[in-house]
Parts: structure tokens; sequence; C-alpha cells
């Protein structure tokens, strides 16, 4: 097998099993702390815990870039792999909330292994596999993150909560031993150049095509994340009074992770022939109209269509803005472009749930699906006008 292909398999697997990992045991958080005693400001305290890890991410990802530009991606991958192992089997043991709040800080801070893996792929595979590359990990995240859910409720109904982060931080250990004897990273060429993370983010202010990419990141991510705080409830609403609209909430819920796994090597394969720009136009255009769609539908089986049609589509959207980062970079400054985009991506995850916990608190609940999908059109009107410069990039995909 090629060694391109085998760090790809390795890799999917490694990512798969840290987003299931991660999705295990962040989704019952709130759930823990009513176990621990924390019954009072339980809401805030789980705003907290959900927010504080994407803010320190958000703060610690340049740093992360940096040194992985200089010790290599496979390192940062593994040392982040550690350190999920070590913070989620100490979640196991902690008895009150400010443990809890210090374990996801150090989350924030230390992490890096899925934006490790793509670094690392987006170097080490030929240029016109790179779609295909990125789209096949993608479906490693969304699959795990499905999976987690599942696994991490049942490990915790059968021997509680504590089991279940400990069995995350043992799934995460065996995934970085997987990296550590398998994976291979072969073009790396260490940056030796002194800087620091100002001089990083003046690079890429200065390149353009690459902000394009950050600001597109940001956005993406934000718009997302406004909807999280509202569709589960929306859904449990729209399942009216049955007894089974809570298992049809988590179905519902995960229907564009499916269709992320489905389609997602479909979008990598046909953005390696036409080019990212094209892939993240359509992408973004059908994920904004299936936002907006979702507002027409009142009963759970059309909407949970709906959903699925909006994932076909949105699953394009991260692999290629992917893409457009190793296009849009020089291999030596790889590392530091991936953890800046981790840096945008991580803060819309964090502003997002709170524009949509604010619009969802004062104003009906479809006013969430139409600022969410106004701002995904707005970012499709930024490709389409900035179409000239990211083709550019793209010559170098299908060249």
């Amino acid at each position: 097998m090629l060694l391109w292909k085998r760090n790809l398999w390795i890799l999917w697997i490694g990512v798969f099993f840290t987003a299931a990992s991660f999705s295990m045991v962040i989704p019952f958080l709130p759930i823990f702390l009513l176990q621990i005693g924390v019954h009072q400001h339980t809401e805030m305290w789980s705003g907290l815990l959900f927010s504080s890890a994407f803010f320190a991410g958000a703060l610690a990802s340049p740093f992360w870039g940096r040194m992985a530009d200089k010790y290599g991606r496979k390192p940062m991958i593994v040392r982040a792999g550690f350190a999920l192992f070590v913070i989620y089997t100490l979640m196991a043991f902690v008895t009150n909330p400010y443990q809890i709040l210090a374990l996801r800080i150090l989350q924030g801070l230390l992490s890096g292994f899925i934006p490790g893996a793509i670094a690392l792929i987006g170097t080490n595979t030929p240029g016109n596999k790179v779609g295909y590359a990125l789209s096949m990990i993608s479906t490693a995240s969304a699959s795990g993150g499905i999976i987690g859910p599942l696994l991490g409720g049942g490990i915790a109904d059968l021997v509680g909560n504590r089991w279940a982060f400990a069995s995350a931080g043992m799934i995460v250990f065996l995934s970085t031993l997987l990296i550590i004897f398998w994976v291979i990273e072969e073009n790396f060429t260490p940056n030796k150049e002194k800087g620091s993370v100002r001089n990083d983010f003046k690079a890429a202010l200065s390149n353009r095509p690459f902000l394009m990419v950050l600001i597109l990141t940001l956005v993406t991510s934000c718009s997302v994340m406004t909807i999280e705080p509202v569709l589960p409830l929306y859904i449990v609403k729209l399942g009216g009074s049955s007894n089974n609209a809570s298992f049809l909430a988590g179905v519902v819920f995960s229907l564009p992770g499916i269709a992320s796994a489905l389609f997602a090597p479909y979008w990598g394969k046909w953005a390696d022939k036409v080019g990212f720009q094209r892939v993240l136009f359509i992408g973004l255009l059908g994920g904004g109209i299936g936002t907006l769609a979702q507002i027409v539908f009142t009963h759970i089986w059309g909407f949970s269509m709906i959903r699925f049609v909006f994932g076909i589509f949105f699953c394009a959207v991260y692999p290629a803005l992917n893409g457009l980062v190793v296009k849009s970079t020089p291999d030596d400054f790889r590392g530091r472009a991936f953890s800046l985009s981790q840096t945008a991506n991580q803060l819309g995850g964090m502003t997002g749930p709170m524009i949509g916990g604010f619009l969802g608190g004062i104003f009906p609940v479809y006013s969430v699906f139409i600022v969410t999908g106004c701002l995904l059109l707005i970012a499709t009107g930024t490709v389409f006008v900035n179409a000239r410069e990211l083709n550019t990039i793209n010559k170098k995909v299908v060249s």
C-alpha cells in the first residue's frame, strides 16, 4: 500500500475514535453536573464549561501550529492524544464543577489531534488526491460524532458517567498508539525561522486568499453553531407529545452527520477535478437554502428529510475550506495555517451559541434558522465575488 494511503487510513481510524471519545462525554456534561450535586445555576455552568474549551483552544492553536512547523505534525498529534487521554481519565475523578472547568480549559489549551491530522494529510498526500483525502477525514469526524453519543450513553447507563469518561480516555490512548507506530510523516521540512505568533498573524493578513479562507471558516462555524442551542428543543417540539420524541431528536440531530459520512468522499473526488472553490460555493449555497427550507416544514418527517438534504450539501464545505488552506499556503507554514484555521473555527464555535441562545430567547425559534441561513448565503456570496482569486488557487489543484 502507498504510504499516503496507509497514513490516511490510520489517521481515519484515529480521528474517528477521537471524535467519538469527544462526543461520548461532552453532550453528557450537563447531566454529570447534576450527578455531582450542582443543582443551582446548572445552565450557567453548562454554558461556561462548553465555551471555555473553545476560548482556550482559540488562544493556544497558533502556538501549537508554530510547534508543528518546527518539530512536525505527527509529534503534535501524539502530544494532543496523550493530553486528551490524561484529561478524560482525570474527568472520571472530579467532585465539583471547578475541577471540570480547569480540565476543560486544559483540554482547549492542549488539544489539536484532529487539526494536526488534517495538516499531516494535507502535506503528505499527492496534490491530485488532497480533496479525496480531506473529505475522508471529514467522514471519520462525522462518523465518530454519530457513534460517540450512542456509545457514551450506553456506557453511562450501564456503569455510570465516570466510567464513560475513563473509556473515552482509553479510546484516545489506543488511537494515539496507532499514530505512533503506523503513521510516517514523510514530507516535512522544519521551519527554522525565528518568529512569533504575532508574525504568523501578520503573514496570514498579508496572504489575501488565505485570509479569505479564515473569514469564511469563522462565518461558517458561527452560522452552524448558532442553531445548536435551539435545534434539539425545536426537534422535540415538532415531534409533539409522542413518547419517543427524545429518541427522534437524537436521530434527526445526527442526520447531517450520516449524510456527511455517505457523501463527503464524492465531493472530495469532484473537488480534485474541478477545484475546491466550486465545491465550496455549491456546499454553502445548498447549506444556506437547506437551512431556510427547514422553516417550511412543521412535521418531524419533512423536517428530517430536509435536514438530511442539508447535510448532503453542507458536508462539502469543511473539506473544501481545508483544501483551500493547503493550496493557499507553503509547506513550511502549513501547521500554522491549520492552527489559525482552527482558531477561526473555535471563535465561531464560541460566538455562535451565544447568538443563537440570545435570538432564541427573544424571538421565535424560526428566526434562528433565518439568521443561520442568511449567514451561509452571505458566505456563498463572498465565494462568488472572490471567485477569480480562489480560482487562481485552484489552478494548482487541477494542473
